[in-house]
């Protein structure tokens, strides 16, 4: 335990590079996999690794002794942690269930209100078209998923492009991308240091959505030019007005025009697709291996160390 606990913690701080890796040589449906199990494997692993440490504080409080049957004394002796560590992990551990509470509750709300709003739109198929001159579009999930698309979006682009819009979109409807933000997010709301990673998501969905807007226009090129027509566009506030759960070609909850995932999804259109890199694949899933092994062997030395300072 002296060491096991802590790796989940230490593996945390590779987040950046890990984001950016799979996120630039990575295929995007891909790492978008890889990169939310890792928020939410890395995520719970660092929380148990909290909370293993808060354990070892609680142990030396003479009431939860008794109650445990466990010495005071022999824990006092044996326990490899520091006090004053188990009390920090102790706040860490508080300030990230409160964190991931508030963020699933804000979650639930938001999923639910894009759900009732959607079912209240009146569409032809899964469209919606409002009345905006702004340029916009978005997918709003639920039962079934909408996408709306502005007047002034649909002014903008000519009729391929409607097309390569509504791929783009529906897309983010059929693959569930939403869910991916939110898991993602919810590793990062219980682990800071994991944000990396859930921005990388929100990046790597939009170029999910590309390339499948790519695939059914056989058009890359195009595809690159409607996305940068439509970011160009859109004015600087055009985020602010997206309801929750909303994904769109601007990108997640959009993007100003001056942002650099735009520049960047372009670029990766006009460039050949990305291939499966296995040894990539395979980096990460030894990492992951790494964080759950050693929260199992943290556990187990935590259970051996009340077996020994048992009475």
């Amino acid at each position: 335990m002296r060491i096991a606990v802590y790796l989940p913690l230490l593996l945390s701080l590779l987040a950046p590079l890990g984001a950016r890796l799979l996120s630039e040589r990575c295929e995007p449906r891909v790492a978008t996999w890889l990169l939310t199990v890792s928020a939410l494997v890395l995520g719970a692993a660092s929380t148990l690794s909290l909370g293993l440490l808060a354990i070892t504080g609680l142990i030396r409080i003479p009431l939860l002794a008794d109650l445990g049957h466990w010495s005071v004394n022999a824990v006092q002796r044996d326990d490899p942690t520091q006090l004053s560590v188990a009390v920090v992990a102790g706040l860490l551990l508080g300030g990230a269930v409160l964190a991931a509470g508030r963020m699933l509750w804000t979650r639930a709300r938001s999923l639910a209100a894009a759900a009732q709003q959607a079912a209240c739109m009146p569409a032809h198929d899964d469209l919606v078209v409002i009345e905006d001159e702004t340029p916009d579009a978005f997918a709003v999930p639920g039962l079934p998923g909408r996408i709306v698309v502005s007047t002034g979006m649909l002014h903008l682009l000519d009729d391929g492009e409607h097309d390569i819009l509504l791929a783009h979109e529906r897309a983010h409807l059929a693959a569930h991308h939403y869910l991916f933000v939110a898991l993602a997010g919810l590793g990062a709301a219980v682990n800071p240091l994991l944000r990396p990673l859930a921005a990388a998501v929100t990046y790597t969905v939009e170029r999910w959505a590309d390339e499948r807007a790519a695939a059914a226009s056989g058009d890359r090129a195009r595809v690159a030019r409607t996305v940068g027509k439509a970011a160009l566009a859109a004015p600087r506030t055009a985020g602010n007005r997206l309801p929750g759960h909303a994904l769109g070609i601007l990108g997640h909850r959009g993007l100003p025009r001056d942002a650099g995932p735009v520049p960047r999804r372009v670029a990766a259109l006009l460039a050949p697709p990305l291939r499966h890199r296995p040894e990539i694949a395979a980096a990460a899933g030894a990492v992951l291996a790494v964080a759950t092994c050693s929260i199992a062997e943290a556990t187990h030395d935590l259970h051996l160390l009340l077996e020994l300072i048992g009475v």
